[in-house]
């Protein structure tokens, strides 16, 4: 119960906290449509069938992180109706002892964020825009990234939350240490082509809980 207040909560927040309204105002197809796939979601979230299509996104997810070698994997809190991955990292993280998992943090607005280290047991904390957090602040750094996508494309082109924290974290990256981006999503999410600017760029796959893209 307490864990359903923490998550309605955060589906308020999520709405207002990753949105920079300047980038919205060049861009009022992406901010309708985004308003559009977040109610659709969080709508779905409600329904009958949601747990067996996260049963099947969970699946999908674990077989495509078996075909790579990351020894990192960055990950979000769930938010609005987005998929949660704990699970699927707790088991991920059981299946080898050189294995770590972490959560984005925000520094602070506008900024690229950094990785904490997590566990299945980890404390937690609260974090800017009350989004959990782990309490312990170890660094790491990722070498492959579970991108929650608001909306997506056949391209792989991803519809966020507006306020470009991914764009910048990943633009600040060392190319030689760039990881691996999966984009996590419903099909219910899935779109024609995005609205596209110059900094977009495609994932390296999106998974959904019916395909792999």
């Amino acid at each position: 119960m307490v864990l359903n207040r923490v998550l309605r909560s955060e589906e308020s927040i999520a709405r207002n906290v990753c949105v920079e309204p300047k980038s919205e105002r060049k861009s009022e197809p992406k901010s309708a449509l985004r308003a559009t796939l977040l109610e659709r979601r969080e709508a779905q979230s409600e329904q009958p069938g949601q747990a067996a299509k996260n049963e099947a996104l969970a699946k999908r997810l674990q077989e495509v992180l078996a075909r790579h070698s990351a020894t990192c994997i960055g990950f979000c809190w769930p938010v609005a109706g987005e998929f949660d991955a704990r699970d699927a990292m707790a088991h991920w993280l059981a299946a080898g002892t050189t294995r770590e998992a972490a959560l984005p943090v925000v520094v602070k607005p506008h900024a690229p964020m950094v990785f904490h280290a997590w566990r299945a047991d980890a404390p937690m904390k609260e974090g800017r825009y009350r989004i959990p957090v782990p309490a312990e602040e170890r660094v790491v750094v990722p070498d492959l990234l579970l991108i929650p996508c608001v909306g997506f494309d056949a391209d792989r082109y991803r519809l966020g939350y507006g306020g470009g924290y991914f764009d910048r974290t990943l633009a600040a990256w060392p190319d030689a240490k760039r990881p691996v981006t999966i984009g996590i999503a419903y099909e219910s999410g899935k779109c024609g082509a995005l609205p596209r600017e110059a900094h977009d760029m495609p994932l390296d796959a999106i998974v959904t809980e019916a395909a792999t893209y």
